[in-house]
């Protein structure tokens, strides 16, 4: 028997959004809701395993229910753009799983649904509905059962006939007389004032309907019989308004949902561009894929290089050569080299060079010329090929050209940065991907040497064909000042930082373990007081015991795997017993003595007893760094316990310090030069505090009747307004209502006329440009900015207001590193930069070095880029890292 899968789209997607916390990617996406959704598709393909599948969504406001009742779910709050934007992404999820949707002008997707399980019903086929909305129960039959979801979506209620039956007493068509009798404050339905669930139930289980209740309405007693007579056109409407209609006309039949599994490749990219990496680690898009491949491979001229012919290799390469570097491991600090290839250009020539010969004494003259910066080389990846050489000795100078940077510049949004993904877009010649030569995860494999020289022989031909096109339209995008004087020698410097490391007290980190352990056991043992018995706290189906049947915490029916135990469920029962805050500062606790605590140890380099993180320059639309292995960007300074791991990073000379700068309010001063407004470049210049400013403006009052809570509003929405902030965000950061915070955001914008100005030019120009630009001309394209779905376009419209925000002061931070490294190389100063963390640069000083660093290095900050107000870098120093902030 087929079994279909229909999900009620737009509520299982409004669960999904209130059930998880704002989740944005890098390009500032905001992605819970369809991060929620996509757990839910894969568990219900993993559990159910349906034959058929459908999701249906509603087409628009406006229904037949409008006509009806003009104010048909009128009292629903406006849908939070922060919700709106993922629905595009959502349709475009299921399109990559191949799975069937549907929308229909004029109709709820309850009505689509209704449809097809009339029609299921009819053809005796089996159907699991998942919603979130008990309206659908009315839908159960013998063939249909009801998913409700519970707790956001991570759980889910069934029901059929007998479960509804004995959970209300009714039958499944009964429930639209409930709705009649209590109406739907959600869908603004009426109902009768005063019928609450209980007297409902009460009066159906004794007269059965609607009807039957008015008909009886003489037996009641007091004020229930008025309420009653006077609302009776009420109940008949409403009961109307609560039936789902199951007539509707649809073309489509059941063939049409038959469900054959998701597309890897398409599903692997979502995934890649929604930043699901534990998804993408889970699951495996390659296994028992085969394809045909069609793709024409042009024929190389290949010479895999021998002792003998080192010097041929040499006079071809001449004083300039494209070269590829196949870097084997995620982590360039942990990397082997798999081998060299060049391509000359005159004679049309590959050359492949082992590592083995690289590194052995014939090959002495191919490293020279790879650290002579004379000679000029262009590259898929500098900044991964220079560190993997430079951990093997090897220096990698004279690079003109990165062509990942470039086509990151070109394209920040694009999720496919790989060669082969670069070849099909630009139309270079056609390659394999690296999965294809090398396969993937646990099934990685070097192939044997003809395979390998062929495939480095490809890449390097294609980086070759790249540069050219890249250089042009780098040329036509005006970016070749980010790129030449900005992006190209940051590599480097990047390079060279991470390859310095940052020392790590091993001895205090493993103190400080110490220490979280004893907390944590002092946490435990009062845990188990409080819950009366041991137990182990980690796992959620013995928590959930404890809890909800041991402590008597309020919780919903228990479901096959158990009670939910997420932060989200203990935040609302710590009120109802004191073990629960325990137990949230255990788990606080617990994910920095393993994240932060051995994940660290882990990471110290037993040669030089530091940690050396990777920055990847290619992420971030924005033009933001990222770090990883390990990243100390995110390392967490809230909790005072957090804020002690800085303490473990120290200097790696005696006598030495630590010092850190860190520019102050540096988005908001882009703000104040790229808006013009006079307040807020008032504020800077006159070096006033910007919160304290902003509640001046914005509530009225003078500078010492602003009180802790006005300044921290202020600095709510003067951080917000850089991200585009909704009045559901606000609401969400503040604790206020969205009436109240749209009231403070339309204050603030009454005050600083020119942010409006600005953010009402900029989309403008967004949509006669089809791109916004930093400072620096880093462009980012929007192309949903002229999209007829409302919601795509107000994505695009947020994303044009705060990438020139966002994006120059990316380029500022890092102007400041390139020319920081300069000044120190320029002053001869022995003072080293070891860490960008956001808006702060990290150095290590000898102590006859401080006051010049504690000159130079805010002085070359504040000069990075000339703006009409001034920026300011805040500097401190000390023994740690901890001390130096």
């Amino acid at each position: 028997m087929d079994k279909l899968i229909i999900i009620d789209g737009n509520s299982i997607a409004n669960r999904a959004f209130y059930a998880l916390p704002l989740l944005s990617n890098s390009n500032g996406l905001h992605t819970n809701a369809v991060y929620g959704f996509t757990t839910m598709l894969l568990k219900l393909i993993e559990e159910e395993k349906p034959t058929h599948f459908l999701v249906a969504f509603d087409a628009g406001k406006i229904t037949f229910r409008h006509k009806e009742y003009t104010e048909y779910k009128g009292g629903r709050a406006k849908t939070p753009p922060e919700l709106s934007e993922q629905f595009p992404l959502i349709k475009e999820l299921l399109q990559a799983f191949q799975i069937p949707q549907f929308e229909l002008t004029g109709y709820e997707a309850d009505d689509i649904i209704g449809t097809l399980t009339k029609t299921a019903d009819e053809l005796g086929e089996k159907v699991l509905l998942v919603s979130g909305d008990k309206d659908m129960l009315q839908l159960a039959s013998e063939h249909v059962t009801v998913a409700i979801t519970r707790k956001g979506i991570s759980e889910v209620e069934l029901y059929n006939p007998e479960a509804i039956k004995e959970k209300y007493g009714l039958t499944p068509k009964q429930i639209i007389d409930l709705k009649g009798l209590m109406g739907d404050t959600s869908d603004n339905i009426p109902g009768i004032p005063g019928v609450g669930e209980k007297t409902a139930l009460k009066m159906l289980h004794e007269f059965g309907t609607v009807e039957e209740v008015l008909a009886n309405a003489g037996s009641l007693k007091g004020k229930m019989k008025e309420k009653v007579e006077e609302h009776a056109q009420d109940a008949i409407m409403s009961k109307e308004l609560a039936t789902i209609f199951r007539e509707v006309p649809m073309e489509t039949g059941w063939s049409s949902f038959r469900y054959a599994g998701y597309d890897g490749q398409a599903l692997s990219g979502m995934f890649r561009k929604l930043e699901f990496k534990s998804l993408l680690e889970k699951m495996d898009f390659t296994s028992g894929v085969e394809t045909e491949d069609e793709r024409i491979l042009v024929s190389l001229d290949i010479e895999v290089v021998t002792a003998e012919h080192v010097n041929e290799l040499l006079i071809s390469l001449g004083d300039s050569a494209p070269i590829h570097v196949e870097v084997v491991g995620e982590n360039p600090h942990h990397s082997e080299i798999a081998g060299i290839s060049f391509y000359i250009e005159e004679s049309e020539k590959c050359f492949y060079l082992s590592f083995e010969l690289l590194m052995s004494e014939a090959g002495a003259p191919v490293r020279d010329w790879l650290s002579d910066a004379s000679k000029k080389k262009q590259l898929l990846d500098q900044h991964r090929a220079e560190l993997a050489l430079a951990w093997q000795g090897v220096q990698l100078r004279g690079v003109d050209f990165d062509v990942l940077l470039a086509a990151y510049l070109l394209d920040p949004t694009e999720s496919n940065l790989t060669l082969s993904g670069l070849a099909s877009k630009y139309g270079l010649p056609s390659m394999k991907a690296d999965e294809e030569i090398f396969g993937k995860g646990a099934k990685f494999r070097l192939p044997e040497l003809p395979a390998l020289s062929d495939h480095l022989c490809r890449k390097v031909y294609t980086t070759a064909r790249a540069v050219p096109v890249l250089r042009e339209d780098l040329e036509k995008g005006e970016m070749n000042r980010l790129f030449y004087e900005l992006e190209l020698p940051l590599a480097g410097v990047l390079a060279e930082i991470e390859m310095r490391g940052i020392k790590v007290d091993a001895a205090d980190l493993k103190a400080l373990g110490e220490e979280l352990a004893s907390k944590l056991d002092t946490i435990m043992t009062r845990i188990y007081k409080l819950a009366g018995t041991e137990f182990n706290i980690n796992s959620p189906k013995q928590l959930g015991e404890i809890l909800f049947e041991k402590l008597g915490l309020p919780a919903s029916k228990k479901t096959k795997t158990g009670y939910s135990t997420d932060a989200e469920v203990l935040e609302r029962l710590a009120p109802y017993n004191e073990v629960v805050g325990e137990i949230l500062n255990y788990r606080q606790l617990a994910k920095l003595q393993s994240t932060y605590v051995e994940g660290l140890l882990k990471e110290v380099r037993a040669e030089t007893g530091k940690v050396h993180t990777y920055y990847r320059q290619t992420i971030a639309a924005t033009g933001r760094l990222s770090s990883q292995f390990p990243n100390l960007q995110n390392i967490p300074i809230r909790l005072e316990e957090g804020r002690k791991i800085r303490k473990v990073f120290v200097p790696s000379e005696p006598g030495w310090y630590i010092l850190a700068a860190d520019y102050s309010q540096i988005e908001l001063r882009v703000l104040a030069h790229i808006s013009q407004d006079s307040n807020l470049k008032e504020a800077f210049l006159q070096n006033m505090d910007i919160h304290t400013k902003t509640a001046m403006d914005v509530f009225g009052v003078a500078e010492d009747a602003v009180d802790s809570n006005m300044r921290r509003q202020a600095k709510a929405v003067n951080f917000g307004i850089v991200y585009g902030i909704s009045d559901y965000g606000l609401s969400q950061n503040l604790d206020i209502t969205r009436k109240e915070a749209a009231t403070f955001i339309e204050q603030y914008f009454a005050v600083f006329q020119g942010v409006r100005k600005y953010m009402d030019d900029i989309v403008k120009d967004a949509r006669k440009d089809g791109y916004v630009t930093t400072l620096l001309q880093r462009r980012r394209y929007l192309p949903e900015i002229t999209a007829s779905n409302f919601n795509l376009r107000s994505f695009a419209e947020r994303t044009a207001m705060n990438t020139p925000i966002q994006g120059t002061a990316a380029d500022i931070i890092k102007l400041a590193m390139v020319q920081m490294a300069e000044r120190l190389k320029q002053d001869g100063l022995r003072s080293r930069m070891l860490l960008q963390v956001h808006d702060e640069l990290v150095f290590e000083v000898p102590e006859d070095e401080l006051e010049t660093m504690k000159r130079i290095v805010p002085e070359v900050m504040a000069a990075a880029l000339k703006l009409d107000v001034p920026l300011r870098a805040d500097v401190d120093y000390g023994l740690t890292w901890y001390d130096a902030k």
